[in-house]
């Protein structure tokens, strides 16, 4: 099929209600009786549970929803003291903590628009997001908050930007993508419902942000989670898995959110297994494939826990799609259903229907990215935004992701997904975290190449293939591998930087 066609995705089988849930005169998706900002629900989390801890920071400060709201208010006069006026754009470069979450609402209640961005951005990189921005105040790492008399501003509707959140800039220049109000209720909205959560919780809700602020995983899907319910962010500045399986403990967590590759290192040290996390309710993961043994421990693992896989980008405030506990382990493969604000669809690549690019629009998708006409053009078609996934679709209306289209291995002909084979090598004995890509060839054009990764540094390599051979066709199987202890090289959202790792892998010799 070539005309680009969109197959929209039925929710027949859907588990997700869509109570509230309308449609308006466009075809989108939105949340009726909601809140229409965030400023709103701070404002009334700090009235209604003044005396609740909001936010911790690991070794730092701890913020009652009172203190929060007062503290933020007077970054806001501050900012506007400082020239800040509506819509200007505000960097926020302070590591994760309590200054970085000061900054980000302290530009909302300003009015203003709060960049948020990477802090392991190079200078060069730094200085484009700033320069594509327009960045009015950078509040980079050593400089003050700054501090004025208490203000908020009372114009805001759901339609305003809040915030500036950039992509990876994995294939170029990062690109900024405007977040609303509206997007970041309606995304806090689908995660208490897919994970269950009431919305009575309150101090109950106590999660853990391991995962960088400045990603739409940690700052939407948890910090403004815990703001929407009235819960606590526990803010950990830098991953330290031993100091993390203590702060479950300590700090009395309840939820939690990480990669794959972190549950893996997590379940396996020393401290953890004696360690009571009974207490965790939930258990959330995402960003890289999971092997149905790794869900099974950490089923295990969490026995009072629910767990659930969550598919999304930069571009859709963060969850597009959710799988529910029922379905964890017997389709470890998939990244579940659409949320309720959220329509998906498929552009078919063949003649197979079922199989094609990963089409999403709703409520919580972005419609454009700031000053990129040519993106919007390429991204966004008749309403709905082109992921650049690669998905199958299950009769019940789960979706797989195959692979990112630029990822797909072309092996003489043959196409494999690298996220497939992946799957396979994380379920194979010894292998901590795996990572596939291309291997050039004269002959065949590309060959499947894997980077594995043990906790020694160390694999029976044998071992491993056979594991594949009994799971594999065989043109899938990796053809060359080399085997680390380090980890594997991933931006913030937890996804592989993989054309670092074609860049610097020396692949050797052919498997035999």
């Amino acid at each position: 099929m070539t005309d680009n066609a969109v197959i929209e995705i039925s929710r027949d089988h859907n588990p997700f209600g869509q109570d509230g849930v309308v449609r308006d005169a466009t075809g989108i998706l939105r949340y009726a009786d909601v809140p229409a900002t965030f400023i709103d629900v701070l404002r009334e989390r700090a009235a209604a549970q003044p005396d609740v801890e909001a936010v911790v920071e690991l070794g730092g400060r701890r913020l009652t929803y009172a203190e929060l709201w007062d503290a933020a208010a007077r970054v806001a006069g501050g900012l506007r003291a400082q020239g800040v006026a509506n819509g200007d754009r505000v960097s926020v470069r302070y590591a994760a903590g309590v200054d970085w979450v000061l900054g980000f609402w302290g530009t909302v209640l300003s009015g203003g628009i709060a960049v948020a961005v990477n802090t392991r951005s190079a200078e060069p990189e730094v200085a484009f997001v700033l320069e594509n921005a327009g960045v009015t105040l950078d509040l980079a790492p050593g400089t003050a908050l700054p501090d004025g008399e208490p203000y908020a501003v009372d114009t805001a509707t759901a339609g305003d930007v809040a915030a500036l959140f950039y992509t990876s800039g994995t294939t170029g220049r990062p690109k900024g993508v405007p977040t609303t109000h509206e997007a970041f209720v309606a995304n806090a909205e689908n995660m208490i419902r897919c994970s269950g959560l009431s919305r009575d919780v309150g101090a109950d809700y106590r999660t853990l942000i391991s995962v960088p602020l400045f990603h739409v995983t940690g700052c939407n899907s948890q910090l403004l989670v815990a703001t929407y319910v009235g819960g606590t962010s526990v803010i950990m500045p830098q991953l330290d898995v031993g100091a993390l399986v203590e702060v479950l403990v300590a700090e009395k967590i309840g939820y939690m959110v990480t990669v794959p590759a972190v549950y893996a290192l997590l379940l396996r040290h020393p401290a953890f297994v004696d360690a009571n996390v009974s207490g965790v309710r939930v258990v959330g993961y995402g960003g890289a494939p999971i092997a149905p043994s790794t869900v099974q421990e950490i089923q295990a693992a969490f026995g009072d826990a629910t767990v659930m896989n969550g598919y999304g980008m930069t571009e859709t405030a963060s969850l597009v799609t959710v799988l529910p506990d029922r379905d964890a382990v017997e389709h470890a493969d998939s990244v579940g259903y659409a949320v309720p604000s959220v329509d998906i669809g498929i552009v078919p690549i063949s003649d197979d229907p079922t199989i094609g690019e990963l089409v999403v629009r709703g409520a919580n998708v972005a419609t454009g990215y700031w000053e990129r006409p040519d993106a919007d053009a390429e991204t966004i078609v008749d309403g709905w935004l082109h992921t650049g996934d690669v998905v199958r679709v299950d009769d019940a209306g789960r979706v797989h992701i195959v692979d990112r289209i630029k990822d797909i291995i072309n092996r003489g002909g043959e196409n494999v997904s690298s996220i497939e084979v992946e799957a396979v090598l994380l379920s194979a004995p010894g292998v901590v975290d795996a990572a596939v890509v291309p291997v050039p060839d004269d002959v065949m054009g590309e060959k499947v190449g894997a980077l594995l990764v043990s906790e020694s540094g160390e694999l029976d390599l044998d071992a491993v293939l056979d594991h594949c051979r009994e799971n594999l066709a065989d043109f899938k199987i990796p053809q060359f591998a080399v085997v680390s202890g380090e980890t594997l090289p991933r931006n913030a959202g937890g996804k592989l930087l993989k054309k670092r790792i074609r860049e610097q892998v020396q692949w050797g010799d052919p498997l035999r």
